[in-house]
């Protein structure tokens, strides 16, 4: 085989997986049908226009795994383990804290949207007064908004709310590094107004991630859609080194007082 037919091979594979994974994330989410995709004409396009006529097994294991996948969810695991274990005494500490601030629970678990539109409960420490939406639905959080407690604020702007995460983490709803995760009212708005925003959904969602860093809280769609194209970014370059890079830049932003 050639070289021109190699490289043309490693494009219909990585195309594959882009379709793969939204493909997946309708029939979840979407509850659409094969026949009702709008990607089926372009995949057997994909097959036509290459020389590529057989999916064989190896490039079937490239759709569905890969050593970047396995370096990855192997980072994920053992960081969260040791998190865990450096920060109990913090988390035991915060627990009190809360209890002592403010009535209601100590945790504060609400549904998101996961990987291909699978929804699961996330876990953070309670930083706002108790039943707070239960009035207004569901708001978007703002600097110092007016629901969030004393020990919230700290919280908040210390990330150290974000710690019990590391059990999803572990139970493999979330990565260490990704898209962070949004609710599924706001997956349901943001789709409608925001040109691709499924594609966020084609990766495990973050405790921390690119936009995260790069910009603070939301207070308007257009906010929203600059950081949907850093996640869209992550996601077309997501490998071990820039998860590392991520968290680097995580830390550093935790210790300044910076980021999201």
């Amino acid at each position: 085989m050639n070289n021109r037919e190699t490289s043309e091979e490693r494009g219909v594979v990585e195309e594959l997986k882009n379709q793969v994974q939204l493909y997946w994330y309708y029939r979840r989410y979407q509850k659409m049908r094969m026949g009702e995709l709008p990607w089926e004409e372009k995949l057997l396009a994909i097959f036509k226009k290459s020389s590529l006529r057989r999916v064989g097994t190896t490039v079937l294991d490239n759709l569905v795994i890969s050593w970047r996948r396995v370096v990855k969810r192997s980072l994920d695991i053992s960081t969260s383990l040791i998190g865990i274990l450096i920060s109990t005494p913090v988390m035991m500490l915060i627990a009190f804290a809360i209890k002592l601030d403010s009535r209601g629970p100590i945790f504060f678990k609400q549904a998101r949207v996961g990987m291909r539109g699978k929804i699961f409960n996330m876990l953070k420490f309670r930083t706002m007064c108790q039943d707070a939406e239960a009035k207004t639905g569901p708001v978007w959080a703002k600097e110092n908004d007016a629901r969030i407690t004393r020990i919230g604020m700290f919280l908040r702007k210390t990330h150290l709310d974000e710690i019990p995460q590391f059990f999803n983490v572990l139970r493999g709803e979330m990565s260490l590094v990704g898209p962070r995760p949004e609710r599924p009212y706001f997956v349901h708005e943001f789709r409608k107004l925001i040109p691709h925003y499924d594609r966020r959904l084609c990766a495990k969602p973050g405790i921390t991630g690119l936009a995260q860093i790069k910009r603070r809280y939301d207070e308007t769609i257009e906010d929203v859609k600059k950081k949907v194209k850093y996640d869209v970014l992550y996601i077309r370059k997501m490998c071990p080194v820039l998860d590392i890079k991520v968290l680097a830049m995580t830390f550093r932003a935790v210790i300044l007082g910076t980021g999201r």
